[in-house]
């Protein structure tokens, strides 16, 4: 049975650790997220804390947002959404991903931007690996991203200087820092050196 965010707000300020016990809805936690500075999402029902990104991160979602987003918005392709933007992918219990940079097709956001969670997976979610990010838990979400629609899934490590490219037939292909990173049927014709990322 859910638990009314009044009763939860107290507990979530003084005990919030990695993940909580109780269950809670989409519409819960963005109540919380409201009134709070962390990043979350909800895994089954279950609120995940997430750790601040670092500079190195932040600069790397940073500028594939950007070229993302202007490229897009050029074509006139879709939306380009920033890491804080949660996506509902399931109910009962709850699913709420946060991808460091998702990309909507158009047609699938027309009148349904209403400042909740995105109901449904990006077309295109990319993840920046961090250091304190554990591999299951990215192939976790991987997994999610690709189960409930997402079509492509880059997945940036920067410690090794790759991009792992996952699709939902299952196939994937390891891209090397002179490599180019390309947006396949998801944006057309999208093509960005990673050479640039790497600076």
């Amino acid at each position: 049975m859910p638990v009314a965010v009044q009763e939860l707000m107290p507990v979530l300020e003084l005990e919030i650790g990695p993940e909580t016990e109780w269950l809670v809805t989409a519409d819960e936690l963005l109540d919380i997220s409201a009134r709070d500075e962390n990043r979350y999402e909800l895994i089954q029902g279950k609120v995940r804390k997430m750790a601040p990104a670092g500079d190195e991160h932040g600069f790397m979602t940073s500028s594939l947002n950007a070229r993302i987003h202007i490229y897009a918005e050029d074509k006139v392709l879709g939306y380009v959404f920033a890491a804080e933007t949660g996506f509902l992918l399931e109910r009962n219990p709850d699913l709420v991903r946060a991808p460091d940079v998702g990309f909507v097709r158009s047609e699938r956001v027309k009148g349904r931007l209403g400042g909740k969670y995105f109901p449904g997976a990006p077309d295109l979610a990319v993840e920046v690996v961090s250091p304190n990010d554990r591999a299951d838990e990215v192939q976790d979400k991987v997994q999610d991203w690709l189960s409930h629609g997402t079509q492509l899934v880059w997945v940036v490590e920067p410690k090794t200087r790759t991009v792992t490219v996952y699709r939902p037939d299952g196939t994937a292909n390891v891209l090397q820092a002179t490599d180019t990173l390309d947006g396949e049927d998801v944006l057309p014709g999208f093509r960005f050196p990673l050479e640039k990322l790497w600076g």
